[in-house]
């Protein structure tokens, strides 16, 4: 896989995203710290149920994407590395991509999806936004904005499948994957 100018972008600021500490480098730690971040900010305790299983998922991911990128075994991930998983194909893959985020995306909606409709209004969404991803309250109503397909204020585990494959596997600089993270 090429990366391209607007890849590169984007790739930078997941990095970010995934860097808690700011570091310079993605460690399991970070993950434990977004997920005490997002719990926290929805009320939840550590024995909590949801919390569990949203932690449980966050290091899903965390395991999948050091396995895949932590070249030199040193249990942490430089962006260099990541990038270079991304050009050998290791994490670019659309049909694995369903198999890490679905569960993801279901243990976050179980979190922030405060008043249980099984979709995220825009408080809702700015509240996960802030507290996992760093993402600005107005980029994150934006971002929200663009995800409500239909108008009616709430979106779905869909919506955000959707806006994360567009993510990775898009180049559409005004697409729904664009923005999910704020401008780039």
């Amino acid at each position: 896989m090429k990366i391209t100018p607007f890849l590169d972008r984007r790739l930078s600021r997941r990095f970010e995203t995934y860097d808690s500490d700011g570091d310079g480098y993605v460690e399991r730690s970070d993950f434990d710290l977004a997920s005490a971040r997002l719990t926290s900010a929805f009320g939840l305790t550590d024995d909590d149920v949801r919390a569990k299983r949203f932690h449980e998922q966050l290091l899903g991911v965390w395991g999948h994407l050091a396995a895949m990128t932590d070249t030199n075994d040193d249990d942490r991930i430089s962006l260099a590395e990541y990038r270079t998983a991304f050009v050998r194909g290791l994490l670019g893959r659309p049909e694995a991509f369903d198999d890490v985020y679905v569960p993801y995306l279901d243990a976050l909606l179980a979190v922030a999806d405060h008043d249980g409709d099984g979709r995220l209004g825009v408080d809702e969404h700015v509240r996960w936004s802030k507290a996992l991803m760093h993402v600005s309250e107005a980029d994150a109503r934006a971002v929200h904005a663009r995800l409500d397909h239909d108008g009616d204020g709430l979106i779905g585990t869909e919506d955000l499948l959707a806006a994360w494959r567009a993510f990775y596997f898009s180049e559409d600089e005004d697409g729904p994957g664009a923005w999910l993270l704020g401008p780039l």
